[in-house]
């Protein structure tokens, strides 16, 4: 049977309750288990399904930290744009790579191949258009007089589209012999446009930021807008065969963090690059799809015919690129989720293609029969398939097992080459500290785990050939930590606790140890409700137990002076008790509270928690109330006089009453009713004839007492 603790673990893995003393059951069987572990060398498709990877090759590193920007041309020729030095690099058809031009500013921001095949640079910030010849040598094609040139497009029509920030407007620059012509193509009104495509219709796409916007640009000029983006900048726009344009938006402004820090380090100037370690969170509620509340990217496919559907959104992964397809089947999406490539296929299925050592991947293209990607962190060019790795290892997300557990059996579905090793620790992030990988084992059906005892867990498969995994489940039990009640609570006198009606289980489920929750029932503690009861002392207390036991209470009570304690109550289910105070002699007393986790635990193995209570009064002596002297009449008005004492604890309060009338509050004499012992004057108008005054006295646990007199008055 399996445990809760799973829950907390991993998002979609099927589970059910059970005594604590049975194992606990790591099952992981889903995409979103599988892709929060290191995949090297393999892909990870729509189902968690773990198979080996294109082979990633790395043709030429640039020993920068960024590459902005890449091209090819027809001969096949790759050109990086990089940052922080404002370089361009070239690496030939053979992946022979070297420094080609290097510019005045601080990135190469855009590179573009010209219809011509003229190779052209934007740099930024306070950037120029370059044009570089065959050499690299780098002559000013185009100065905009902007902060920033963001994007280049090759137009149809032989013109160099240019955009810029942080004006938001776009340029067209033909060439007219030596020297450019250019013109102002659109100012749109946004901060800066980020991105720029062209189709062989001579349209330009133009995506912006702040407002997410996509505007398509016609060879007329003019200017209609494709999509409102909830995201704001549409960092990168690619345009497939069949017309359509895929946007990718981003839900933070890349350039908003680096405008006010141009004029410092290239490094901040850059765009920057987290790499965050995986976390594993709890399941939440399942959204729409379209719910982009919480995205921090999504890529938008917008048809030729102008309307739009959302293709991928996530909620955790910042992407950086996005390439389009030449088969029309869906595009790749370049991440700074540990350097990886996804694949999105018109379907809407999502797989993990690769996943580098790179902050990120920056930009993915093609030169019609080879994929190539760029990445930040380092800068270098890699070509990606079509071969597969001839070998690759999948690292599983690390477990807590919140406790020192013993590992009992591993066990597995695969097919082909596959073997799993499993190491242990006591470390969040494994260290030099954990246990080495065991001995690998190949045999599906599983083996028993010999990693060393620990609080950690993880393990490795390693694939070879067409070998592939599908689920992995791991058995384990925490070593037992006794219970701990968190809180006392002794109520004030006379208010007793009594349960509410609980939620109705069937006793099938409750005797088969799974979890209510599996079906539909949500089986919560049902605070008490409170009623009189005259002398009650209740208590109600709180713990807690780190392994999920189900718990058991004693009560024991003592007065205070006494040395040991004496059981009340003994295997309450409840975490509230009433006890009749009636039943005690006046005095001080605590109670003690002992949890115990013997419900889910053999017969010595359970351990105990407790804690003892503030000290508490049992006062059941009623206040003794007496009147002095003879009342005394003045007029129309009779002063009387009456003292109360107690033995037990003080006065709290006074009433009188006249012939049975309402009770009226009085003072003690010396202005607050605080003591054990309190007098009580007052005088008050009388009738005609027998007269009774009562007077009513309370102690601080509620118990009252009477006096009376009796005047009366011709």
């Amino acid at each position: 049977m399996k445990n809760l603790l799973v829950s907390a673990l991993f998002v979609l893995v099927s589970i059910s309750i059970a005594r604590a003393a049975d194992p606990m059951i790591w099952t992981v069987n889903t995409r979103a288990d599988v892709v929060r572990g290191e995949a090297r060398g393999v892909s990870i498709d729509a189902n968690g399904t773990i198979s080996l990877a294109p082979r990633l090759t790395e043709l030429f590193k640039t020993d920068q930290p960024y590459i902005w920007s890449s091209a090819i041309d027809a001969a096949g020729n790759i050109y990086l744009g990089t940052g922080a030095d404002g370089k361009v690099f070239k690496v030939d058809a053979n992946g022979k790579g070297s420094l080609f031009a290097d510019l005045d500013e601080l990135n190469v921001s855009a590179l573009a191949i010209g219809k011509g095949g003229e190779i052209f640079a934007a740099t930024s910030p306070d950037g120029k258009v370059y044009r570089l010849d065959a050499s690299g040598k780098a002559t000013v094609y185009f100065d905009p007089s902007e902060k920033y040139v963001w994007a280049l497009a090759a137009a149809s029509d032989g013109s160099l589209v240019v955009a810029t920030g942080d004006k938001g407007k776009i340029f067209k620059v033909k060439t007219a012999g030596a020297t450019a012509d250019s013109s102002l193509l659109l100012d749109t009104g946004e901060t800066h446009v980020i991105s720029l495509a062209a189709d062989k219709s001579g349209n330009v796409y133009a995506g912006t930021d702040p407002n997410g916007l996509v505007l398509k640009i016609g060879a007329d000029g003019k200017a209609f807008a494709l999509l409102d983006a909830p995201l704001r900048e549409i960092h990168q726009l690619a345009v497939a065969p069949d017309g359509s344009v895929y946007a990718l938006a981003l839900s933070d402004s890349v350039n908003a963090k680096t405008e006010t820090t141009t004029t410092t380090t290239a490094a901040t100037e850059s765009k920057p690059v987290t790499v965050e370690r995986p976390t594993i969170a709890p399941a939440e509620t399942p959204k729409s799809r379209y719910d982009l509340s919480t995205a921090k990217s999504a890529v938008f496919r917008i048809l030729p015919d102008g309307g739009s559907d959302l293709f991928w959104s996530s909620p955790s992964v910042v992407a950086f690129s996005v390439y389009a397809h030449l088969n029309n089947q869906g595009v790749l999406v370049g991440t700074a989720d540990k350097g990886r490539i996804y694949n999105v296929s018109n379907d809407l299925t999502e797989r993990l293609v690769l996943q580098s050592d790179e902050g990120q991947v920056s930009t993915i293209l093609t030169n019609g029969k080879r994929l190539f990607a760029t990445s930040s962190n380092q800068g270098k060019l890699y070509q990606f398939g079509p071969d597969l790795n001839a070998e690759g290892a999948y690292e599983s997300a690390v477990l807590d097992a919140k406790a020192v557990s013993n590992w009992g059996r591993i066990w597995w579905r695969s097919t082909g080459g596959v073997s799993v090793q499993t190491r242990s620790g006591n470390t969040e992030k494994p260290d030099e500290t954990w246990s080495g990988w065991v001995a690998a084992a190949a045999d599906p059906k599983g083996v028993q785990i010999t990693s060393p005892k620990a609080r950690y867990f993880q393990w490795r498969a390693t694939f070879r050939g067409e070998g592939t995994l599908s689920e992995v489940n791991v058995s384990f039990l925490s070593r037992n930590i006794a219970p701990e009640v968190t809180s006392v609570q002794v109520l004030a006198a006379n208010i007793g606790l009594a349960p509410n009606p609980a939620v109705a289980l069937d006793p099938n489920i409750e005797s088969s140890g799974m979890d209510p929750a599996l079906f539909g029932v949500q089986v919560a503690a049902v605070a008490p409700r409170r009623l009189f009861q005259k002398g009650a002392r209740a208590i109600q207390w709180t713990a807690e137990d780190r392994n999920g036991d189900k718990l058991a209470y004693d009560i024991y009570y003592r007065s205070v002076g006494e040395a040991s304690f004496r059981l009340l109550k003994q295997d309450l289910s409840e975490s509230f008790f009433t006890l009749d105070g009636q039943s005690l002699a006046d005095g001080q007393y605590v109670f003690r509270v002992v949890a115990k986790d013997s419900p889910s635990n053999p017969a010595g193995q359970s351990l105990n928690g407790e804690r003892v209570s503030e000290p508490f009064e049992i006062d059941n002596t009623i206040p003794n109330v007496a009147a002095v002297g003879s009342p005394v009449t003045t007029g129309n008005r009779t002063k009387v006089v009456f003292e109360a004492s107690d033995s037990s604890g003080y006065i709290t309060r006074a009433e009188y009453s006249v012939n049975g009338g309402e009770w009226q509050a009085v003072f003690a004499d010396d202005g607050i009713s605080d003591g054990p012992n309190e007098r009580f004057t007052f005088d008050v108008e009388l009738a005609s004839g027998a007269n009774t005054i009562t007077l009513r006295v309370f102690d601080a646990n509620g118990n009252s007492g009477t006096a009376r007199v009796v005047v009366s008055k011709p």
